[in-house]
């Protein structure tokens, strides 16, 4: 079970998360790449700090949309999509070049990401994207209670997916995450994180929001890193995981 962070989410004098305490207890950093967040300078720094721990490097694209923070979607053509995919993933794949790195891997941000899980074409022309990016480029996507339909269009175009789940989210009996506005979206209390976060590393079952059970096969576990609280929270994982033997 990899632990994967959303970082570098920075952008000029505007600081967001804290990476450097963070950093040590993953391994993948999701790097925006200057849609949603970051700017060349981020994504530089963020990048020599996971050369420096050994992380995987992630591109971390969304649609451009700044002040949204790029969680508002908006209404981009399949040429469009792949346009601002191979231009945000090519711009931290350069930063990665000259320090001697490279994207591992493609993570979509926000509502990009939440277009890609409800809209079938959605998930077709990133796939499409990635795959004319490079062949052997996986794909996160989230994990939910039927991942058969994602993994036969991943096997189609030949992309690896890496199904992922959250330690820190609650969950609709269809396996997708709660809606932000909504009760019980968004797990605050560090305890019930590492619970959930281990309750997945194990497979066992999860309670979706209507009561009823859920399992879902995941291989990557997001977590966050943007206060100290969640910080604490990363590390508590990172040691149950070891001890399950899950990294």
């Amino acid at each position: 079970m990899l632990l994967n962070c959303d970082m570098g989410e920075s952008f000029g004098n505007w600081r967001m998360g804290l990476d450097a305490g963070v950093m040590p207890y993953i391994d993948c950093a999701n790097i925006a790449c200057g849609y949603h967040a970051g700017d060349p300078g981020t994504m530089r720094r963020t990048v020599a700090l996971a050369l420096e721990h050994g992380v995987s490097i992630g591109a971390h694209p969304a649609y451009p949309d700044l002040v949204g923070f790029g969680r508002r979607s908006m209404a981009c053509s399949p040429e469009e999509i792949r346009d601002l995919l191979h231009y945000q993933i090519g711009a931290l794949g350069g930063i990665c070049k000259v320090q001697g790195g490279r994207v591992a891997y493609v993570k979509p941000h926000g509502a990009l990401y939440n277009d890609m899980m409800a809209d079938p074409l959605v998930l077709r022309t990133v796939l499409e994207a990635v795959a004319a990016y490079s062949g052997d480029l996986p794909l996160v996507l989230m994990a939910t209670a039927d991942n058969r339909p994602a993994q036969a269009l991943g096997d189609e175009l030949g992309v690896p997916l890496w199904f992922e789940a959250f330690a820190d989210r609650g969950y609709t009996a269809s396996g997708h995450l709660v809606s932000r506005r909504l009760p019980g979206a968004v797990h605050h209390d560090p305890v019930r994180v590492v619970e959930q976060a281990v309750s997945l590393a194990r497979g066992d079952t999860l309670v979706a929001n209507d009561g009823s059970t859920l399992c879902l096969e995941a291989t990557t576990l997001c977590v966050h890193g943007d206060n100290d609280s969640s910080v604490a929270a990363v590390r508590q994982i990172r040691q149950a995981l070891d001890a399950l033997g899950a990294r």
